[in-house]
């Protein structure tokens, strides 16, 4: 494939239409990448000195995955770069979670200590055992990643905490468990756990997310705080466009981010665009089901699965994509757009919570209903140069805005309230 250079989304005139007239099919034109501006990020350092103050000097993180599973995904970058900054400024941080193959039990990982035991499932009675014990040492400060199945910390934990949900899993168990099971994960999630965690001090990614958690939890919303997720810092512009249209999608290969969907969009869209070509980025134990789903398209020779790549390609690949594409039921956020976005490349995105605030509609991107309507959004951005430099820009002047340091500061600030209102008694 033959590439051109990089656009400048800040530097393409905006449209005098939301829908400006679709042109022929090219990439854009060759101007130089934009430097990232300075971010305005929140003091960690006033809230790591607050936590000192209350006496918050050992926090401990639970989490279902540790960041280096095979199977890791969002959830499990969003704790561990959490986890990174605070070590950075002192304080002491462990993180439990259960066990991954080939890895040791204990280990230090970027100032953090981190401990995988039990299985996928023993994780959580094993780690509420070990806490109401009190075993390793009590910690000053507990936060709890409640990723579909819960750990039910209100009932064991004696110290301050806090309890950090990404999203509703809702229709997810459906997709990934057999009947019983999913009856079984829905009925805790939605019907036991949220009585036990009325009390609790909540922290989620977006506030679509943060309407779920009152609607279906039944949780106040006054102790929900919200602490968008961050973009690294190797994520700008650069390198190359591609000539010929390029469609990006990264995720784990999973039920939830329903890719067989994208492919059949993608089908939909070559039809107006003939020299499409589509690179779905990710492993999973799907890849197999989405490689035959994949073949009876007919769409071998220009949709790919590279599978896993280094942080260096990713940032390449977002760089090279006209788009960014995701068709997935439900999200916390979705830090794939907002990485991309940081690259300068828009987003066409599933209306669902999540997308809904990582995608500023008709500002970084557009948000559309799966099949025709996904289709149709992808053909105008991929047909309408104009508003593809616009939606370029939107993107990554959004994504200036999101720092894993200010994630840290709020996550550990919603903390901190918590120690304070326990104090006051």
């Amino acid at each position: 494939m033959t590439d051109v250079d990089v656009f400048n989304p800040a530097l393409v005139d905006e449209p005098d239409t939301a829908m400006a007239t679709p042109r022929a099919l090219r990439p854009v034109s060759p101007l130089e990448a934009v430097a990232p501006a300075p971010s305005t990020k929140p003091d960690i350092e006033e809230v790591v000195a607050e936590a000192r103050e209350l006496g918050l000097n050992r926090v401990q993180i639970l989490a279902w995955r540790d960041f280096e599973d095979p199977e890791a995904g969002g959830s499990e970058l969003h704790a561990h770069r959490v986890a990174t900054i605070w070590a950075e400024h002192g304080l002491d941080v462990t993180l439990r979670s259960s066990a991954v193959e080939g890895l040791d039990t204990v280990s230090t990982r970027s100032g953090y200590r981190v401990i995988r035991k039990s299985g996928r499932y023993s994780v959580f009675p094993r780690s509420a055992l070990s806490g109401l014990l009190g075993r390793g040492g009590r910690p000053d400060g507990l936060v709890e990643v409640w990723n579909g199945m819960p750990f039910f910390s209100p009932l064991w934990a004696r110290c301050p905490r806090i309890v950090v949900v990404h999203h509703v899993h809702a229709d997810m168990w459906k997709m990934v468990l057999t009947p019983t099971l999913a009856k079984i994960g829905e009925a805790i999630e939605l019907r036991i756990a949220p009585p036990i965690y009325r009390r609790s001090r909540v922290v989620t990614l977006s506030p679509s997310s943060h309407d779920d958690l009152v609607s279906m939890f039944g949780l106040d919303p006054e102790r929900i705080d919200i602490a968008c997720v961050g973009v690294d810092e190797r994520f700008v512009p650069g390198g190359h466009r591609s000539k010929d249209p390029l469609v990006v999608a990264v995720g784990r290969l999973v039920p939830v981010k329903r890719f067989e969907l994208l492919v059949d969009s993608l089908v939909d869209t070559r039809r107006f665009v003939p020299n499409l070509r589509a690179v779905i980025v990710g492993e999973g134990y799907e890849r197999e089901k989405l490689e035959e789903h994949i073949r009876a398209a007919g769409a071998t020779d220009w949709i790919s699965l590279p599978g896993h790549l280094t942080d260096e390609e990713l940032v390449a690949t977002y760089r090279r994509a006209w788009v960014v594409a995701s068709t997935s039921l439900r999200e916390g956020w979705n830090m794939t757009l907002s990485e991309a976005g940081a690259c300068g490349t828009p987003s066409v995105a599933t209306n669902v919570v999540g997308h809904k605030d990582s995608v500023r509609h008709e500002v970084t991107g557009l948000l559309a209903e799966p099949g025709n309507d996904f289709a149709a959004a992808m053909v105008r951005v991929l047909t309408d140069e104009v508003l593809r430099g616009r939606l370029g820009r939107g993107a990554l002047n959004r994504a200036r805005e999101l720092t894993w340091e200010a994630t840290a500061a709020n996550v550990l600030a919603a903390l901190v309230a918590e120690a304070r209102a326990r104090r006051r008694g």
